[in-house]
């Protein structure tokens, strides 16, 4: 049987992970997971549910009960697709909070997990090389400085350049001191600033970290 491979990109919110991660996946012919998704979509069901994205005692049966999946670039929750509602505004803060809940990020590690136990991935998010794939063979951390994830927000999303930088910080700041799976680049990670980068640039970075990292490269492309 060939080798799975495990991909793990992490970063703070607005670096790229996404969009670079989709690409990586698709190059090289990996499953592509994306792990923010998951929260977004259970944020999304607490949301029209009138549900405190704080409330511990009602979203981590949420997110248990939850069904989530993801497959060619689309986010089905509960077989309905919302790929496109788990990036509204709200959506992103109540993810933020329920992230934060410890019950929660053992429910989706777990549903996380499960992928790489049946094909080579390339997954992103913010704990994947530190809690979900500590022994991933390539780790790597995407970084950016907080205005220019602001500006790519602005111009990927739109709103108000002050606010998205407000809210980034926040974020990070929020990520990084939470009592559970707190953002930081793992010791084996390479880091990687993406702010004089652009998206192509960044895509073939990963794509020489991936080559270096692996015996052989094999099914890497660029």
């Amino acid at each position: 049987m060939e080798k799975r491979i495990i991909v793990a990109i992490d970063g703070p919110a607005g670096a790229g992970k996404s969009t670079v991660a989709k690409a990586v996946a698709e190059r090289m012919g990996f499953l592509h997971v994306d792990s923010g998704a998951m929260y977004r979509a259970v944020a999304l069901w607490a949301v029209e549910n009138g549900i405190d994205p704080s409330d511990d005692h009602k979203l981590v049966p949420l997110a248990e009960s939850a069904e989530i999946l993801l497959t060619g670039g689309r986010v089905s929750l509960n077989g309905r697709d919302v790929t496109a509602e788990i990036r509204q505004p709200v959506v992103s803060q109540a993810a933020s909070r329920v992230s934060a809940i410890p019950g929660v990020r053992r429910e989706l590690v777990l549903k996380q997990q499960e992928y790489a136990a049946e094909a080579s991935v390339v997954m992103e998010g913010r704990d994947i090389g530190t809690v979900v794939y500590p022994r991933a063979q390539v780790k790597i951390y995407l970084d950016a400085s907080p205005e220019v994830r602001a500006r790519r927000r602005v111009e990927e999303l739109g709103g108000d350049y002050d606010q998205v930088l407000r809210d980034i910080r926040e974020r990070d700041d929020r990520d990084a001191t939470r009592a559970d799976s707190p953002l930081r680049q793992a010791e084996d990670a390479i880091y990687l600033d993406t702010s004089a980068l652009n998206e192509e640039g960044v895509i073939l970075a990963v794509l020489r970290i991936v080559r270096e990292k692996t015996s052989n490269g094999k099914g890497v492309t660029s």
